[in-house]
């Protein structure tokens, strides 16, 4: 159904505009067809009969063309080698929230309005961490906004916890453009700064939700649907961490049937604090 802008209140078109922005659009089409090569034409007629000016004159009154900055792109191999090296020089996770902050090795970086990162650990000692940020996370600046995160409250009110307990983060600390896949290279160059969280929060037990976030932690050629229901151990550094793999909020809103297994891998969870 096609939506007559002047029909609009002023909120609701500000609410559709800011809708095309985030879905990337950035071209409105005309009411009818304009033929573009047809005027085309006609300028080149009317430049074409328009009186030219001596060479020598032209040559002495034209601008000078404006100088363009093209930002020159990083390697994916050294973009990686730079994320590990500046992640592995934070000494706390305020400092390396402020040291993601500044990376602009990753392309997503520059599209987001937000960057994701765990700030402070509870006293509970638990850690989640879920996908890559969505919209609504990009908005909000924090993990787990909108439906998903209502979901994932109910989640942890069920087995006696509160969004206070655990300390959330994403696997990419930014939202990749209309929350498509993350690229194998994008995923490789924000990998060393998720380890880097895991190691500086020492949590006493890490829960990752989703199938994106399971394979970043624990192992990529896996599924979550092959990783849940058992603890593994993630090591980082000589440090070893108890794991527990489970559906993401957003995973279980598509599929329902999955919230039975989600509540037993809850219960484990429950079961593992005492």
């Amino acid at each position: 159904m096609m939506t007559i802008a002047n029909s609009l209140t002023a909120r609701e078109a500000a609410a559709l505009l800011a809708f095309y922005a985030d879905a990337g659009v950035d071209v409105l089409l005309e009411d009818s067809a304009v033929d573009l090569t047809a005027a085309a034409m006609e300028r080149e007629k009317a430049a074409a009969a328009a009186p030219r000016p001596q060479a020598k004159a032209e040559a002495k009154t034209r601008a000078p063309e404006p100088s363009r900055t093209v930002q020159a792109a990083i390697p994916d191999d050294k973009a990686v080698s730079e994320a590990g090296f500046a992640a592995g020089s934070a000494r706390s996770l305020s400092e390396l929230a402020e040291t993601v902050q500044n990376f602009s090795g990753c392309n997503l970086r520059h599209n987001a309005r937000s960057t994701i990162v765990l700030q402070k650990m509870p006293e509970t000692g638990i850690m989640v961490v879920c996908g890559f940020p969505t919209g609504e996370d990009d908005k909000a600046g924090q993990p787990l906004s909108g439906p998903a995160g209502a979901l994932f409250e109910r989640m942890l009110a069920a087995i006696g916890l509160s969004r206070d307990d655990v300390g959330v983060t994403t696997a990419l600390p930014w939202r990749t453009p209309g929350d498509r896949a993350p690229t194998v290279s994008e995923t490789q160059i924000c990998q060393p700064f998720l380890e880097r969280q895991i190691a500086l929060a020492e949590p006493k037990l890490l829960i990752t939700l989703g199938n994106f976030a399971c394979r970043m932690v624990i192992d990529p050629s896996k599924t979550v649907f092959d990783l849940r229901g058992s603890w593994h151990h993630k090591e980082i550094t000589g440090q070893s961490f108890e794991t527990l793999v489970t559906f993401s909020p957003s995973e279980l809103l598509a599929a329902p049937m999955n919230k039975k297994a989600a509540w037993l891998d809850l219960q484990a969870l429950r079961e593992r604090i005492g």
